[in-house]
């Protein structure tokens, strides 16, 4: 399982969560054996964002054979991509990477409604 943390520089386990994942620095992805076992992470720059772009982050991720990606909040048509390349979008709690990593551990990481997502995108 690899899991896309939407971080700010330097990115990696100690990262700051971004709340925009198309204006993050970098995407901390995380990586899982099938037991769930933290296995160490990978970090990927994040091109700059323009207006509109919100689907550059959906090509790069499944680029990188991403599996899911963790939000804080997402717009529809970024919801939609990620959805129409296999990548799931899940919403967790936690102010930097290793908590969010803690959380999908325990199972506290839940997929993101439609009804939740942003305006504005």
């Amino acid at each position: 399982m690899r899991l896309a943390v939407p971080s700010m520089a330097p990115g990696g386990i100690d990262a700051e969560r971004s709340g925009h994942f198309g204006r993050c620095d970098f995407f901390t992805i995380l990586n899982f054996d099938d037991d769930k076992k933290y296995t160490g992470c990978d970090i990927v720059e994040n091109p700059p964002h323009v207006e509109g772009g919100c689907l550059a982050p959906v090509n790069l991720l499944a680029g990188h054979e991403v599996d899911a990606i963790v939000v804080m909040g997402i717009g529809m048509r970024p919801l939609m991509g990620f959805k129409s390349v296999g990548i799931q979008v899940l919403v967790s709690e936690g102010g930097v990477v290793s908590e969010v990593r803690d959380h999908f551990v325990k199972g506290e990481v839940g997929a993101i409604q439609e009804n939740q997502v942003c305006g504005g995108h």
